[in-house]
């Protein structure tokens, strides 16, 4: 059983101006609600001096205006915020979203599988038949990364980065996975790649995901991967929605 939140958060500063309340030590749905569930509130409240709110697996980063408001008052404002606070969040959004595994798109798929010690196809089973929860993006716009990967493919991440990966990568490392927006090195293994547009600037809804929704990666073949790539690359959303 994974640790629990703890009940009183912890206040601290990144620089001086910026608060970081802390929820807990680990990545678990727990603490992620509560983390996401005072970002929403705050987000919410409009309170003075409030510059940015930004989620991450157990912590909200708060950046802030010092000369309009005051450390203090900042704190006392969250703590007020947590004692009215509701024990729930919005309702997430469940995606499906499609993911080609075969090659060349899951190119580190084979090497991957020599590690877990099974067959490449069986990799890509377990990785399409897990559901993901969406804790937050990172590292580069668009850059989501996913808990709930299966046990028997939570491999450790690289030593050293591999090359460049395509954009819409999707990926495994350190018993997480992850979707890549734009082509970079990666100390990741490269299973697959969606079609999809997580990032899309030019949309009125840039990120297409919410922290806290939840996905399911649909297996494509590499035909069906070009059709819903050059939709995608149109503008349509070729990712879809369904109840949990």
């Amino acid at each position: 059983m994974s640790p629990r939140p703890t009940t009183s958060p912890r206040f601290l500063d990144a620089g001086e101006a910026a608060l970081v309340v802390e929820f807990g030590s680990v990545v678990d749905p727990a603490v992620s609600d509560r983390v996401l569930c005072l970002d929403e509130i705050l987000a919410a409240s409009q309170i003075n001096g409030i510059r940015e709110l930004v989620p991450t697996y157990r912590s909200l980063m708060i950046h802030y205006d010092p000369l309009r408001i005051r450390r203090e008052a900042l704190v006392a404002a969250v703590e007020d915020t947590l004692t009215a606070a509701p024990a729930h969040r919005r309702a997430s959004t469940h995606w499906i979203v499609p993911c080609c595994y075969e090659e060349p798109h899951g190119e580190d798929l084979a090497e991957l599988a020599a590690i877990a010690g099974l067959p490449p196809a069986d990799v890509a089973a377990l990785h399409s038949g897990a559901t993901y929860r969406v804790y937050m993006y990172g590292f580069a716009p668009g850059f989501t990364y996913l808990g709930g990967l299966p046990e028997a493919i939570a491999v450790s991440r690289r030593s050293t980065p591999r090359p460049p990966h395509e954009p819409k990568a999707v990926t495994v490392g350190g018993g997480l996975s992850a979707i890549g927006t734009f082509s970079m090195p990666t100390g990741w293994y490269v299973v697959g790649r969606t079609p999809e547009k997580f990032y899309a600037p030019e949309r009125s809804r840039a990120f297409l995901l919410e922290p806290g929704d939840t996905l399911r990666f649909e297996p494509i073949d590499s035909t069906t991967f070009e059709g819903l790539h050059a939709r995608a690359e149109a503008g349509e959303v070729v990712a879809r929605t369904e109840e949990p």
